[in-house]
């Protein structure tokens, strides 16, 4: 079996911090987006990699490759973002004649069972309950748990199923011909949907289960992406257990600080993310995620996303305030 992930998006709604870093390697929990994924196959016996990478893939690259080097990985570059359709059949000529693939979006986070998940016999993607399907890619499921229908963004959805972008093929030969057909040799849209390729397979009488996810962390946008740092540093292994002496500061639990970094006469948490080598100084910081080496001083921040090699600087104040005054300092 081989682990197809494609990572060659621009994470447009997670700009300005995409402008720079690719969004699969936003920190989270004191880990990066990819690092879950990889991690949770490398954990499952899973050592064959496909990266379809574009937008800013070499820095993908030497990530997998400095932090993985133990895996098998293969790097193709999608030159057009054409789809997460097209990106698989890139991977066409590195996959044997119906050898089992397991496709993972590279922005995506499950709790699920993935060990299970690789037992099953027959083809299956991973599906979530959601309030407003139409944002997703649904599944429609017959009364036997089988895929009848798989619809990209439906106006009128006819199930509340999102895909969340986990799929395991058995049947590859069958995937790339549909692929071959659909778009490769006619006239395509300009993004070819995987959801389609689904769909396709279950009308050729391809049978295609469903495995239900635990927990689909949103790794989408600033506001969720923080929400899910939250999550996962409620969780006893993501968050860090032994924080070293910082000079006059508080930590408030839970919060993930890397090694190398430099906090004094601050109040962390909860809730935080630190990357490797910050500077914080003065400062009071909850619910948020701050890059390697940036460095903070003399401010207050909640609900903020800031990248590596970022420098925020607060003004300070010496007020001397009588009875019964109230102050704004907000503007």
């Amino acid at each position: 079996m081989k682990v197809i992930i494609p990572v060659a998006g621009a994470g447009a709604k997670l700009r300005p911090h995409t402008y720079t870093q690719p969004k699969p390697l936003i920190p989270l929990a004191g880990k990066t987006i990819l690092s879950f994924i990889i991690d949770q196959f490398i954990e499952a016996g899973q050592n064959e990699f496909i990266f379809i990478i574009g937008y800013l893939g070499e820095k993908i690259k030497l990530y997998v490759e400095e932090k993985y080097p133990e895996i098998n990985a293969t790097f193709i570059v999608q030159q057009e973002r054409s789809g997460t359709g097209h990106a698989i059949y890139l991977a066409k000529e590195k996959i044997a004649p119906n050898e089992e693939i397991l496709i993972v979006y590279g922005d995506t986070i499950c709790d699920y069972n993935l060990k299970e998940v690789l037992q099953n016999p027959m083809s299956l993607v991973g599906v979530k309950k959601v309030d407003d399907p139409r944002e997703f890619g649904v599944a429609e499921i017959g009364a036997d748990g089988i895929v009848k229908n798989a619809v990209e963004k439906p106006k009128i959805p006819k199930s509340n199923l999102a895909l969340v972008g986990i799929y395991k093929i058995k049947e590859t030969e069958k995937l790339f011909e549909i692929i071959e057909k659909e778009y490769h040799n006619t006239d395509s849209p300009e993004e070819y949907h995987l959801t389609s390729v689904i769909n396709s397979l279950v009308h050729e009488g391809i049978k295609i289960g469903v495995f239900h996810v635990n927990n689909w962390f949103d790794c989408g946008k600033k506001e969720t992406l923080l929400e899910t740092n939250a999550i996962l540093l409620n969780k006893v292994e993501y968050a860090s257990e032994e924080i070293p002496f910082f000079d006059n500061t508080i930590i408030i639990h839970p919060v993930s600080i890397a090694e190398g970094c430099e906090i004094e006469n601050s109040i962390i948490g909860p809730n935080v993310t630190i990357g490797e080598k910050a500077t914080i100084r003065s400062s009071m910081i909850k619910d948020s995620i701050i890059g390697s080496y940036s460095v903070i001083e003399k401010v207050v921040l909640h609900s903020s996303l800031i990248g590596s090699d970022a420098y925020i600087c607060g003004a300070s104040q010496s007020l001397n305030i009588g009875d019964n005054t109230e102050i704004d300092l907000s503007k």
